[in-house]
């Protein structure tokens, strides 16, 4: 069952937001999207770049997910929230590496196709998160968890890693 709980959460959210919107959109806006020129070193340079830095979002996203189901006792989605509070691995240096790692998801898609409408897409997907954890996610998480949260949140930055943990 906390398989399931896991694989629907991320179809629901991540998935959704770093595949099918984007494939909507790369196909909606075809003729007004900008791609690298076929064939140039431009071209490769961006493909192997997306690929790379899409590589490096998934591996942090993946981690988090692995974290928030081991010692979280709970999955990414908002209706089925950790029990208790992660802040070791990517969380002792920035407290969104999820959210962070999808960033990169996206961007790595911007760079592979050479999207500006993929980009347009991150920086909308960023603004909203950013929102989001202002005005929901934060308050929630100090309701749950009280001072640890607000001593956690007080060390560790939102959205720029710290040097060191």
């Amino acid at each position: 069952m906390t398989l399931l709980r896991h694989l629907l959460s991320i179809l629901l959210l991540p998935f959704v937001m770093t595949v099918v919107v984007p494939r909507w959109l790369l196909r909606g806006w075809t003729g007004v999207d900008t791609r690298w020129p076929a064939g140039t070193a431009l071209e490769t340079t961006g493909r192997v770049l997306g690929i790379l830095v899409l590589a490096a979002g998934l591996a942090l996203f993946t981690w988090c997910v692995g974290l928030f189901a081991h010692l979280g006792k709970g999955t990414l989605a908002p209706w089925d929230p950790t029990q208790r509070l992660v802040a070791v691995g990517p969380y002792r240096y920035i407290r969104n590496p999820m959210i962070t790692g999808v960033v990169a998801m996206l961007a790595g898609e911007a760079l592979f196709f050479g999207s500006r409408v993929l980009l347009v897409w991150l920086v909308v997907f960023g603004l909203l998160n950013h929102i989001y954890f202002l005005f929901v996610e934060e308050p929630g998480l100090t309701r749950r968890f009280g001072q640890d949260y607000l001593d956690y949140k007080a060390a560790v930055p939102r959205w720029l890693p710290r040097r060191r943990p």
